[in-house]
């Protein structure tokens, strides 16, 4: 045998997980890139902003003054007691620290989630199209997603009609992200608390991904943690905090899983990264919350711009998206395959945009994923180049 070449077992689990093709599209991107061809990158959804500077100054004042120690599993006080502070201010909610859990970033919280709710064989329900990376983490504990077809009807969303008709003898509970990856829409306020009803009724968990909950642009922020204590929210300094490669996030969960959730975390991460928490509790100055808040309004001018243009284009948006810096569009007047219009598009225009294929079956031939987290100079380039693409 040539050890170079082992040939000892996988675990089954890998057949049902599949790669990534936002990544994918993005390795060619940048095969391209290294012709010497100009791309521009509406496919990765990661904000061209960075970290606010008094975040940034924090993180240096924490290395100078070497708090580089592991910290507890859940995290440093002072970043749950401003976290628990900001759900104060912004949404009106009462959050205890103690419940705040400090994560290596929004998936090492829904990581966690799932390693504390999910059972082998136990079903999760969630809207087809939805980010393939928490179906994948169902998984991952051997469970099974159950994907919803959800159409622009109910806003791309979960309904509370779903949830009874789908619930099963082996479903466990739901999860659910508003605003959501792929399309940038929120679930209304009413249909949540139907959902989280009838989620109740039958005994099941839920879990709300709002990692983009700071991203929401015309009605007024709420977080599901106002339905209730039992709901397990996600939430995350990717998007609205800019800090993506900081790997931070925070979870917050009912208070009797708070000691179970810590010992998964300290064994399977044993803290998240010292220097992003010290810097974290800079996010919640008010001169970084200037900062962000500003940033969240030119997010909100580049939509008003994209969606428009992409009407023109002949691509129907059936749903205008109210959040996060997504736009799920319907392609299928211009191609009757969205996976081959993305990569012509790449070769033939230089634009990089993501085919449905990633986000469910549901709506997987006929929608494109455009992420406007780019300059309003590159979306005018980008729209320019796909009307002579498609001239």
């Amino acid at each position: 045998m040539n050890p170079s070449t082992p040939d000892f077992p996988l675990a089954a689990r890998l057949a049902n997980i599949a790669p990534f093709h936002v990544m994918e599209l993005a390795k060619i991107a940048a095969g391209l890139e290294a012709q010497g061809r100009h791309i521009i990158n509406m496919g990765i959804g990661e904000p061209d902003f960075t970290a606010a500077p008094p975040v940034v100054e924090a993180a240096a004042r924490a290395m100078t003054d070497g708090r580089l120690q592991y910290t507890g599993a859940v995290g440093i006080a002072s970043l749950r007691e401003a976290i628990s502070a900001h759900y104060a201010k912004v949404y009106g909610i009462d959050v205890a620290p103690s419940r705040i859990i400090i994560t290596a970033g929004a998936s090492a919280a829904l990581l966690l989630a799932c390693a504390t709710l999910v059972d082998k064989g136990a079903e999760v329900l969630m809207p087809d199209p939805s980010y393939p990376c928490n179906r994948h983490f169902v998984v991952a504990f051997d469970g099974q997603a159950k994907l919803i077809p959800s159409g622009p009807e109910q806003r791309f969303q979960l309904s509370e009609g779903d949830v009874r008709t789908h619930w099963g003898p082996r479903t466990r509970g739901v999860l659910l992200a508003s605003p959501s990856n792929p399309t940038g829409t929120s679930i209304r306020h009413d249909e949540l608390a139907r959902i989280v009803g009838a989620v109740r009724e039958r005994g099941g968990f839920t879990i709300v991904d709002e990692i983009y909950q700071g991203l929401s642009y015309d009605d007024a922020p709420f977080s599901a943690l106002s339905l209730g204590e039992d709901i397990v929210v996600i939430n995350s300094f990717s998007k609205y905090f800019n800090m993506t490669g900081w790997r931070l996030g925070w979870m917050v969960v009912p208070e009797r899983l708070v000691s179970q959730v810590e010992k998964l975390a300290q064994n399977l991460f044993i803290c998240a990264s010292s220097v992003a928490q010290h810097a974290g509790v800079a996010c919640f100055s008010p001169e970084s919350l200037a900062i962000y808040e500003a940033r969240k309004e030119e997010f909100r001018r580049r939509r008003d711009f994209i969606v428009p243009a992409l009407r023109e284009l002949g691509f129907k948006v059936p749903v205008t998206p109210d959040g996060a810096f997504y736009v799920y569009a319907d392609c299928s007047g211009l191609s009757d395959d969205a996976d081959r219009l993305t990569i012509d598009m790449l070769h033939q225009a230089g634009v990089v945009l993501v085919p449905g294929l990633d986000f469910g079956p549901h709506t997987a031939r006929n929608y494109i994923r455009l992420s406007y987290a780019t300059s309003l100079d590159n979306l005018k380039e980008a729209v320019v180049r796909l009307k002579a693409f498609f001239g």
